[in-house]
């Protein structure tokens, strides 16, 4: 081996660190579209009611859904 490449366990434990960091990232992305969706929700409910706010909260609670299942489904 020549000392331009790195040592093995110096590579295993970068791998290591960024495995614990990607999750990390997941749930502030996650949270992140969680607060959006929320305040969409809440400027949604405040308007009148008609068939475009409905058919728009019947899309996204079966897009929820779909995503909920699938994440169940996939652990």
């Amino acid at each position: 081996m020549d000392a331009a490449s790195p040592a093995p366990a110096a590579t295993l434990a970068a791998d290591a660190l960024l495995g614990l960091l990607v999750p990390l990232w997941q749930v502030v992305i996650g949270g992140f579209v969680l607060v959006v969706l929320v305040v969409w929700v809440a400027r949604l409910a405040r308007r009148p009611r008609s068939r475009m706010t409905t058919a728009l909260l019947v899309t996204a609670a079966a897009i929820a859904g779909f995503a909920l299942v699938g994440v169940l489904l996939q652990g």
